[in-house]
């Protein structure tokens, strides 16, 4: 049996001896909790980041910032914190004002020991049930219906009940949005909701497949249909019957096989290469792509009667500009999916490392910030992820800040020239190589294509530094 976790709760007053009081008053009372104070609300700030608190008793009126700011501050990165407000301004209007900016409860001063000790009980019940929640929802977030899809933003809660009404039906799908936005999560959702569950969702990188094996990849053939067909092979529609197939990046797949697609959604019947005879199968096509289909169709690159066969539901995915609301519930549970892979103790992201993610663009969506959060824990030393353990993106060896090059001001020791060649180096490599591969959905041959290394020596690279290929494939 786990041991239960100690419940923390902070006590944040400009008055020191209001804490020294509170402090001394709910010790007796909350048996059992782990009780911290402080002054200052800047400071409060940084204890929230580093410190799992389930509960925070604030006082409103404060110098340098009022109680309403903080509320604001710490519901921004941590949505979920039970939050109390004191004051000895017991207006209606104060007590509304907290309540609108996400408060749990309000007391006045001075206190009703009976009502205080009931609304921080109540608090921090709140709290552990909303912890145990979180907690059930990560174990079982790899078998859920929705897989790994994450997010309680209101594009994300759209997007939730699209899949759930689109996967009653049998009609074809197609996914539209850009790159690393989670795609081949939400096929896998809408096949797994679907009454099709029990059957298999076989998935087409069709970017990947070679034009002059995709005929046969796709639809099969027969023994002697071409040079090396030494027996029969059934293709991928024939593996799916009964389930779904996903077509990842349909824009790409040549005009010739277009046309033997088109077939298919018209009749429900494939031709294996090598035979003239025709085949019944039973396939929910689900069509993905992050490209302008119309603009093709212009170009005449893509049949304008396919996209209409394809496009009776269209799902589109949201990019993290339009759930930036989101990022700090996709860092924590990245970070915690990560130390699981892993095999290492849980590791957490500051408040102020969060707000740094926030401010960022992340052209690659979800994807690149998994990467990111993968990379983070991976190389930072210590169990509390900082700002200056964040390497971004444009962050290079020739870096002109001192954190980056291991001179710290105010301290008078500099890092060895040696490890911090060898540590920005290493940033600089894993940052290369995690965004050429997000640019080819981990297509290594691409990769190396795009970079001008060898094949070979790209993947000396990925071993030496531990990167999966199946990080950078569409959904992942």
């Amino acid at each position: 049996m786990t041991e239960q976790r100690i419940a923390q709760l902070l006590i944040v007053d400009d008055e020191i001896d209001m804490l020294e009081g509170l402090k001394r008053l709910l010790t007796y009372e909350l048996d059992g909790t782990r009780i911290l104070t402080t002054s200052k609300p800047h400071e409060a700030l940084k204890m929230i980041g580093r410190e799992p608190f389930d509960t925070v008793l604030l006082d409103v009126r404060m110098p340098r910032m009022d109680g309403i700011e903080l509320l604001d501050a710490i519901l921004k990165v941590f949505p979920w914190m039970t939050v109390i407000m004191m004051t000895a301004y017991g207006s209606i209007e104060v007590a509304v004002e907290a309540i609108k900016h996400g408060a749990y409860d309000f007391v006045t001063k001075p206190f009703d020991k009976d009502v205080l000790f009931r609304a921080l009980k109540k608090g921090l019940e709140r709290n552990r049930l909303i912890r145990e929640n979180m907690d059930l929802q990560y174990r079982v977030a790899e078998k859920a219906d929705f897989e790994n899809l994450i997010g309680r933003s209101p594009a994300m809660r759209r997007l939730f009940e699209n899949i759930k009404a689109i996967a009653r039906s049998h009609y074809t799908v197609l996914l539209r949005g850009e790159s690393g936005t989670g795609k081949e999560l939400v096929a896998r959702a809408i096949h797994n909701l679907s009454n099709r569950r029990n059957r298999r969702l076989v998935a087409v990188n069709c970017p990947a497949t070679p034009e002059h094996l995709m005929e046969s990849e796709l639809f099969g053939h027969r023994k002697g249909a071409f040079t090396g067909a030494d027996r029969d092979q059934a293709g991928l529609f024939e593996e799916a019957d009964g389930g779904s197939i996903l077509l990842d990046e349909i824009g790409d797949i040549p005009v010739n096989i277009q046309t033997k697609l088109l077939r298919v959604l018209q009749e429900g019947e494939i031709k294996p290469l090598g035979t003239n005879k025709t085949y019944k199968v039973d396939v929910r096509v689900i069509a993905s792509t992050n490209q302008n289909l119309e603009e093709k169709i212009r170009a005449r690159s893509f049949r304008e009667d396919l996209f209409y066969r394809l496009n009776v539901v269209t799902i589109r995915t949201p990019s993290l500009k339009e759930t930036r609301e989101d990022i700090p519930l996709l860092i924590n549970h990245f970070a915690r999916i990560t130390c699981g892979e892993l095999g290492i103790a849980p590791k957490r992201f500051t408040t102020k490392a969060i707000e740094e993610c926030m401010k960022r663009p992340w052209p690659g969506n979800v994807r690149e910030l998994q990467s990111f959060v993968r990379r983070a824990v991976m190389l930072c030393p210590d169990d509390i992820i900082s700002p200056r353990d964040l390497v971004f993106e444009e962050v290079s060896i020739l870096s002109s800040r001192n954190d980056s090059i291991g001179i710290h001001a105010g301290v008078d020791e500099v890092e060895p020239y040696k490890r911090a060649k060898e540590r920005a180096v290493k940033h600089f490599t894993l940052n290369y190589v995690s965004e050429l591969l997000g640019k080819t959905s981990g297509n290594v041959s691409r990769a190396a294509e795009l970079s001008g290394i060898s094949r070979t020596a790209l993947q000396k690279i990925m071993r030496r530094l531990d990167v999966k290929t199946e990080s950078y494939r569409e959904g992942d």
